[in-house]
């Protein structure tokens, strides 16, 4: 059963940590999100999406079923995760795909990674701890912890210690 208080749909199956702060117009349900994370405005965080203690998500982001954000990360305006890597609107039988269709491709974006705003994230990678993804890059592989990517598709611009 979902609820709409003070323009926020949140569904009852969403487990809130301690001093989450949800923004108005966001739409969540079936997911977890940890202690202190604050979720910005016109965000939506689907069934099955982990959010991790201390993070931001900032407004107009999209993360999926199988997204996985570990504790501290910064999820810029505008983000988008992907799950399935070759998605269709119809099954074999030309009727509309359900969930028995396809397959949830999970993603990971490890402790304190921060991707900036407008990015993509396709399925299947893992962004490493610590690691920054650059404003409106295509993520199409895993990233290394402690550097910096950023383009399209992203690519290694150099480690964070340098």
């Amino acid at each position: 059963m979902e609820q709409t208080v003070n323009n926020r749909c949140v569904s009852s199956d969403v487990k809130l940590g301690e001093g989450v702060k949800i923004a108005p117009f966001t739409n969540l349900y079936g997911c977890t999100i940890g202690d202190n994370s604050k979720v910005g405005t016109f965000v939506e965080i689907q069934k099955n999406a982990q959010i991790g203690a201390n993070c931001k998500i900032q407004s107009h982001t999209f993360i999926c079923e199988g997204v996985i954000v570990e504790d501290e990360c910064f999820i810029g305006h505008g983000v988008t995760f992907i799950n399935d890597p070759y998605p269709r609107s119809t099954n074999a039988n030309g009727e509309l795909q359900g969930e028995q269709d396809w397959a949830v491709v999970p993603t990971i974006i490890k402790r304190g990674a921060s991707i900036g705003s407008g990015a993509t994230v396709m399925c299947g990678v893992v962004i490493g701890e610590g690691a920054i993804v650059g404003a409106g890059s295509m993520v199409t592989k895993s990233v290394q912890s402690a550097t910096i990517v950023a383009g399209n598709p992203a690519r290694f611009k150099r480690r964070i210690d340098e």
